[in-house]
């Protein structure tokens, strides 16, 4: 018996792991996070070569963070557990950037790359694949920017929702 494939879009790797993020006490887990930001780092290439320089900034973060969280998995499964230590440890640039840049540039850079993209139509074909991406791409924005604005707003909880990063 031949099993039905799922519709996928460039965005069903980033949806699926989202619904991980979390533990049952509702904590940000760091592994499942960074997960989920690293499927997205395929969702940037679609967008050419004007999203080029956020993806290699973005994924640059992310295996810094990963090499933290591998360092100590029990230690850091909690995002936040970094991110205090890095402010007690005045060393929170690289945990900000991954955070808030991702945070702030999401929404401008993904709206300056659709105005960039030649052919609108063309382009929502590439990333479509073989499910709805209209509604993907609105689910993947209703789910992920929550985890997003939760991450800024504990930032400026501890003071670093005005941290310049480099």
């Amino acid at each position: 018996m031949r099993t039905r494939e799922m519709a996928e879009t460039v965005f069903t790797p980033s949806l699926e792991g989202m619904k991980h993020v979390k533990s049952e006490s509702s904590v940000i887990l760091t592994k499942p996070f960074l997960d989920v930001c690293k499927q997205i780092l395929p969702v940037l290439d679609k967008f050419g070569a004007a999203m080029a320089l956020v993806k290699s900034d973005i994924g640059g973060n992310i295996t810094r963070l990963e090499n933290k969280y591998s360092s100590d998995p029990s230690k850091y499964e909690q995002l936040y557990s970094m991110v205090q230590e890095e402010v007690q440890n005045k060393t929170a640039k690289v945990i900000y950037a991954l955070l808030v840049n991702t945070y702030k540039s999401t929404s401008v850079h993904n709206w300056v790359a659709m105005k960039l993209a030649p052919n609108r139509e063309k382009f929502m074909e590439v990333i479509s694949g073989t499910g709805d991406i209209k509604a993907d791409i609105e689910k993947f924005c209703t789910t992920f920017y929550p985890f997003l604005k939760e991450n800024h707003d504990f930032l400026a909880s501890v003071g670093l929702d005005d941290l310049k990063a480099s």
